[in-house]
């Protein structure tokens, strides 16, 4: 791993860690332009984008968040060409199996949410078997969205309501916002504190749509394999000077920390 420069850390950016995010998203873009500027193939930043999920795992691990979830693979991605997508099937398997070892050293808990059914059998197979390894880990949730689309995990969920109904298991009455959830991906992920884009892009790409709902959201112009601890630090900064409500008028006197 790159040695770490001395501006950082936490306490150069000027955290505050008793107020950090307890779990971040990042939507990781900008893979093919990296590999476009450099007048690579597209895979090539794809794969670059390795040493960005590597240093941003240990840094938030480090940090002691409890979730970080990263949008891997999205349902529409499987609309890529054919030798791309291998192509992504096959870092994700090397990637577990490169770094199953560190995670497990820092005690990362490994989930993935999505429909992983459409995976090829040797990337489900690597999934599932690094997945059982990091099973007893209590440190950071590390949630992997892979094959994964907020509309494709409502719709799920939807389904799954319709058929306890159907069987006379529910009735309708009793479905909430709380209830419904129980039927999600990983119904026990909370919602995220604060959602990253990089790339500077200024949309949410069919991500965590229910879970998002009063997530701060930090867009950043730097792409992915460029991403680093330090930008994380920069975009959890920004988070700490905002003033959350959840829709609720500010208290009267307080005004921002």
């Amino acid at each position: 791993m790159a040695r770490r420069r001395k501006g950082d850390t936490p306490e150069a950016h000027g955290l505050d860690l008793k107020r950090l995010p307890s779990h971040v998203a990042i939507i990781m873009d900008g893979n093919g332009r990296w590999a476009r500027r450099r007048g690579l193939p597209r895979v090539a930043g794809h794969a670059a984008a390795r040493t960005a999920v590597r240093d941003v795992v240990k840094a938030a691990s480090d940090l002691g968040l409890s979730d970080l979830t990263l949008y891997t693979f999205s349902m529409e991605n499987w609309e890529r060409p054919r030798r791309e997508v291998s192509a992504l099937m096959h870092l994700l398997d090397q990637t577990l199996a490169e770094q199953l070892a560190e995670m497990d050293e820092g005690n990362v808990h490994l989930r993935a949410l999505g429909r992983l059914d459409r995976l090829p059998k040797y990337a489900r197979s690597r999934l599932d078997r690094s997945i059982e390894r990091l099973s007893q880990n209590d440190g950071l949730n590390l949630n992997l969205a892979i094959s994964y689309g907020g509309r494709a995990e409502i719709v799920d969920a939807v389904r799954a309501v319709a058929e306890r109904v159907e069987r006379g298991e529910l009735k309708p009455s009793r479905i909430d916002g709380e209830m419904f959830r129980s039927f999600f991906y990983l119904p026990d992920l909370s919602d995220p504190d604060l959602l990253i884009r990089t790339s500077g892009e200024l949309r949410i790409s069919n991500f965590l749509l229910w879970q998002i709902a009063y997530s701060e959201i930090y867009v950043t112009d730097v792409l992915w394999p460029d991403f680093r601890r330090k930008h994380l630090y920069e975009a959890i900064g920004v988070y700490q000077r905002r003033d959350r409500r959840f829709g609720r008028l500010r208290e009267p006197g307080r005004g921002r920390r």
